[in-house]
């Protein structure tokens, strides 16, 4: 009891109280800690020099994917950018998998061809993981096209950051998406800075949430660092996709801990700025305090930390055992035989 109360004072109040059931809090609570540890256990490997190329974390941006993913069905589909691991760990794809892919080894799920920013699994509906700023918006248009066209009643939602939401190709989306009514949530991850770049200094928009407005696409701001509140939002995009009312936009304001890139020393911001969005608005403490509030034990949640921790060294350890490719997967994935 006396820790709670203390963390209850270090995030200046208490948490008010969620709309998810204990279960879902619960498991929300477990996969957004399972891409914080991976992220962190990410991190290390490319310090350590097993990582190469380029590797964009999510630590901090955890509740988005994870409060969207449980508003999803069966069948639905995501698309993403490059800062992408913890879009697939949401999905359900193995952390080892995940793992060995960014340590470029052939048990990863691009045979360790795609590396950090290409990976797919078309069993879990996971469509990338893209490395060109926006460009996987016009293919998030494209899946909910086919979805439209096939009249399946699936979704695809369609993830980019406040970065690429001026990009000419994220409008033409939202046109075709708009004319055909087409069921594709666009999902802006505004983390506030688009590599370096904070938002205020790259866009003329005031409010994201809004970008979609001439093309009569609804839009609504979220709390990113709130797991209920992304859920409950992501409920709502759902329904109206599948009931035919066409696009919906969902301007998710988040935060990452990090900087764009391991290789970016994060410069533009100050320490003090991170660390308070570490301490008053972090996600996965803010869930704890919830579950806490609901009655959920230390040993409940240690039952947790270590099925995550040993998740986590399990993907570590079968990527560093993992063979290099076979020099023949230069000529597979290349052209499809039709």
């Amino acid at each position: 009891m006396a820790q709670a109360e203390t963390k209850k004072r270090a995030r200046g109040k208490a948490a008010p109280a969620t709309g998810l059931p204990r279960d879902k809090q619960m498991r929300g609570y477990r996969d957004m800690l399972l891409i914080r540890r991976f992220e962190e256990k990410a991190g290390q490997l490319y310090g350590m020099g097993l990582i190469g190329g380029f590797c964009h974390l999510y630590i901090g941006q955890e509740a988005v994917v994870v409060g969207i993913q449980m508003a999803l069905g069966e069948g639905d589909e995501v698309i993403t950018s490059y800062r992408d691991h913890g879009h697939m760990l949401a999905c359900g794809m193995e952390a080892r998998g995940v793992m060995a892919e960014l340590t470029g080894r052939a048990g990863g799920y691009s045979r360790g061809k795609g590396g950090s920013m290409h990976m797919f699994s078309k069993e879990r509906n996971f469509f990338g993981g893209h490395g060109i700023v926006g460009a996987q918006v016009s293919l998030g248009a494209g899946l909910a096209f086919s979805n439209w066209y096939r009249q399946n009643d699936r979704v695809a939602v369609t993830y980019f950051g406040d970065g690429a939401s001026n990009q000419g190709q994220v409008f033409e989306s939202f046109n075709l998406a708009a004319l055909l009514k087409l069921p594709c949530i666009f999902v802006i991850e505004n983390n506030k800075y688009g590599m370096g770049t904070s938002v205020e200094r790259a866009t003329a928009s005031h409010d994201l949430s809004q970008n979609g407005a001439p093309w009569g696409i609804k839009g609504i701001a979220v709390d990113g660092m709130d797991l209920d509140a992304v859920h409950k939002a992501a409920e709502q995009a759902v329904a109206a996709c599948r009931a035919g009312e066409g696009p919906f936009l969902l301007e998710m304001k988040t935060y990452r801990y990090r900087g764009h890139s391991m290789s970016d020393p994060a410069k533009y911001r100050t320490r003090d700025e991170v660390q308070e969005m570490r301490s008053k608005h972090d996600a996965i403490e803010h869930t704890r305090h919830q579950l806490e509030a609901l009655g959920v034990t230390e040993a409940e949640f240690k039952a947790i930390d270590d099925e995550v921790k040993a998740i986590v060294t399990e993907a570590a350890e079968f990527a560093q055992a993992s063979p290099e490719p076979e020099a023949g997967e230069l000529w597979t994935d290349v052209l499809v035989e039709v």
